[in-house]
């Protein structure tokens, strides 16, 4: 299980330079993901949601028709943004082919 320590701000930026289209702001990861309809978006979300649960780690979401905005932060460490994170992020994103 990764690690739920607050990252560095040096260590977020180190990750997110190997996450594509992931940026860091007000404490929290952000990614937003634009599909062809809202049928497709809804679907995005539902396929993320498993990887989110198998990981017990759940983003702040965001729908509007055709976009997905994810924000992940780690309650448990008050906020901030830790390894569990990064890893559901990168999950997502490669097993989505995001």
């Amino acid at each position: 299980m990764p690690d739920r320590d607050p990252l560095s701000d040096a260590e977020i930026q180190d990750a997110l330079d190997t996450l594509d289209g992931w940026s860091y702001q007000d404490d929290a990861i952000h990614k937003t993901y634009e599909f062809e309809d809202f049928r497709e978006a809804v679907s995005f979300i539902v396929q993320m949601a498993f990887y989110a649960e198998e990981a017990n780690h759940h983003p702040e979401l965001e729908n509007v028709y055709n976009t997905v905005t994810l924000a992940f932060t780690t309650h448990d460490a008050g906020g901030k943004v830790t390894e569990t994170d990064i890893e559901l992020a990168r999950t997502i994103d490669d097993a989505l082919g995001a």
